[in-house]
């Protein structure tokens, strides 16, 4: 049975990173050894980890004057880094779900931080608006894709105070001007490659301001100056990561995926707005993530939701389950998911609906 991966993360890579990786962990570079094995100082890696931060910057039109990274530990390491390279007095915060909270955790670690709004009085169903940053913050933070709760920031925002932005969940799925944004950092395993690899984005002018001591491996400049070599860096990912850079160049780039993107959420949306079985966690539509899809039975529809997701499972969708803490269903609808598994999906909730007609 043809299987349809809608899994929030790990989750769905591109069948030409799957392929090209499974061919390297045999014969990498036509060197007679495994990427497993090689050193991450031959000439041949190196030049895979100068490719993919080439590809970076010419992907997302990064300008001069900033320079991306390739560290492990994840966006959750990423939470301490930050206040570690940026915070002097006070820093500032927008809570928009569980990520958001554990990178608010880490910064109280450090000193004063003002959270400006937060949409948790509503289980972050929504993105709050009409909030003030306040000017004398070293930082402002925000999470762009919240995937538990299925909302996301479509739009780069203005800041009076250095940005910074966790976009785990949707880099490169949209333009984005980086001029922006002072950081941007994520985990890998949505839209990038297998997790062990986490990439950041930094303005180098932004570095180099704080007085306290910052360990070695946490101090982004240490890993700028040894152009992610400082340690040995997780191979594999990686070059995983290149891959799928290289099948996105190929697409068209950025606009095109973004469109390919809009589209698959719009299939979705469309059905769970017609259906009269489903109804959306999010209510309003500009604070929907194009990434995300969450959904859950309509009211009075509720008892029948594990016999939906089990005739779902049962015609190939993989993944659906929502988060414990929102219920109902979840579709992550990431750049290497194709058209037809949306359509796959779709389809399944049609078949559903005229079983309970």
């Amino acid at each position: 049975m043809k299987k349809y991966n809608f899994y929030a993360g790990p989750s769905i890579l591109p069948q030409y990173t799957i392929k090209n990786t499974a061919e390297a962990l045999i014969d990498f570079a036509g060197m007679g050894l495994s990427l497993m094995e090689v050193s991450h100082r031959s000439k041949q890696f190196v030049a895979v980890m100068d490719e993919a931060q080439a590809l970076f910057k010419e992907l997302l039109n990064i300008p001069d004057g900033y320079s991306v990274i390739f560290v492990g530990g994840g966006a959750s390491t990423q939470f301490a880094m930050v206040p570690f390279n940026l915070f002097r007095k006070k820093t500032a915060y927008l809570n928009t779900g569980a990520w958001s909270k554990k990178a608010i955790k880490e910064a109280q670690g450090f000193g004063d931080v003002d959270v400006v709004a937060s949409s948790e009085d509503k289980n972050f169903n929504y993105i709050p608006k009409g909030y003030s940053i306040p000017e004398d913050a070293d930082y402002f933070h925000i999470t762009t894709n919240n995937t538990i709760y299925g909302t996301e920031i479509r739009e780069d925002i203005d800041s009076p105070v250095p940005l910074v932005a966790d976009m785990s969940s949707d880099i490169f799925s949209r333009p984005v001007d980086v001029s922006k944004y002072a950081i941007i950092y994520g985990g890998a395993q949505k839209n990038l490659a297998p997790a062990g690899v986490t990439f950041a984005i930094i303005k180098d002018d932004i570095l180099g301001k704080v007085e306290h001591y910052i360990p070695t491996m946490l101090k982004y400049q240490t890993h700028i100056d040894k152009e992610s070599m400082f340690n040995t860096p997780p191979v594999v990912p990686v070059y995983a990561a290149l891959q799928t850079l290289k099948w996105l160049k190929d697409l068209g780039g950025i606009n095109e995926i973004h469109k390919i993107n809009k589209f698959k959420a719009g299939l979705l949306y469309d059905e769970i707005s017609r259906n009269p079985l489903f109804t959306t966690t999010v209510p309003d539509p500009a604070d929907r993530s194009i990434m995300n899809i969450c959904f859950v039975m309509n009211a009075g529809y509720e008892k029948i939701e594990q016999e939906f997701f089990d005739f779902a499972s049962s015609k190939g969708m993989v993944g659906i389950k929502g988060h414990r803490s929102v219920g109902g269903f979840r579709a992550s609808t990431y750049n290497a998911l194709p058209i037809e598994s949306v359509e796959a999906l779709v389809g399944v909730m049609q078949e559903f609906e005229n079983l309970h007609k």
